[in-house]
């Protein structure tokens, strides 16, 4: 039997739930996907974490709100050391590279919004009709999806 000082130093997956904002469902998926490991497991085979679990579980938040998919995130996560606790040095390091993706996103979102005036200002709410945007649907002959957000530019008239 296992001390109980010793679980004192881990955490409960609703402890960790309660602390990270995360449901308990939630990270049992992110166990299962390989994106945390419980490090113990009570006599009645209840899941210990580690407490830089927590830190982990910010990580996985915060890289989903930035677009990263979960199978980039456990690639990221692998970077990080084994046996001890992240340095803010290990996640600045890690972290970096998302600038692009970042600043990428953020045009993305201002062209949305300024698309907003435009489009739905005039009301008729379909491209492939609209007479401003897409005169004769001339942007169907490029391609399905959304042809102007995937970098191309509009017509110029």
């Amino acid at each position: 039997m296992v001390p109980a000082e010793i679980y004192n130093q881990y955490l409960t997956i609703s402890e960790v739930a309660r602390r990270s904002g995360v449901a308990a469902s939630a990270l049992r998926f992110y166990e299962e996907r390989g994106l945390i490991t419980s490090e113990r497991r009570s006599e009645s085979s209840q899941r210990r974490f580690g407490r830089s679990v927590l830190r982990r579980v910010a990580f996985i938040v915060f890289a989903q709100r930035i677009g990263l998919s979960l199978d980039e995130i456990r690639i990221e996560l692998d970077r990080l050391p084994n046996g001890r606790v992240p340095t803010a040095r290990d996640w600045s390091r890690l972290s970096e590279p998302w600038r692009a993706r970042i600043d990428r996103r953020i045009r993305e979102l201002e062209l949305l919004r300024d698309g907003l005036t435009q489009c739905i200002g005039c009301g008729c709410l379909s491209l492939d009709r609209c007479r401003l945007a897409n005169p004769g649907d001339r942007a169907a002959a490029r391609g399905s999806g959304p042809r102007f957000w995937l970098g191309e530019r509009p017509f110029n008239f």
